[in-house]
């Protein structure tokens, strides 16, 4: 399967962005999907994740309250809604999908089978 991200961009500090990741393949058939992010300097982090077997979501504790993921199995889309943005969410944002549930257990970061090519967003005024 084929991950293409978009949506990202430039964004002031309180504002919102919706980040989108369509797979080229049924995202149904995928029981995990998240969403990571990689700052300059720093190591690639879990924000977010899926886990489609028992519908449970995950987030990382200092986007709790302000990401939302949500996926459209018709349009093979997952989405991440991000509210309140603030400088230190600067980042490029990765998608990534696995078939085992297994991946989705918690917000972290792991070694998911596809990768999305990444979208930037920057949070400055």
């Amino acid at each position: 399967v084929q991950l293409q991200a978009s949506g990202g961009g430039l964004v002031q500090p309180g504002g919102s962005l919706r980040l989108s990741c369509r797979a080229s393949d049924f995202i149904s058939d995928y029981n995990a999907i998240g969403w990571f992010r990689q700052a300059p300097g720093k190591e690639r982090e879990g924000v977010s994740c899926i886990n489609s077997r028992d519908g449970k979501t995950y987030y990382t504790d200092s986007v709790k309250g302000r990401f939302t993921i949500s996926k459209d199995n018709v349009e093979n889309t997952v989405y991440l809604q991000m509210n309140s943005l603030k400088p230190d969410d600067t980042a490029i944002y990765y998608c990534a999908t696995a078939r085992s549930s297994w991946f989705c257990l918690g917000p972290e970061l792991k070694p998911y089978e596809y990768w999305g090519q990444g979208t930037q967003v920057t949070v400055s005024s």
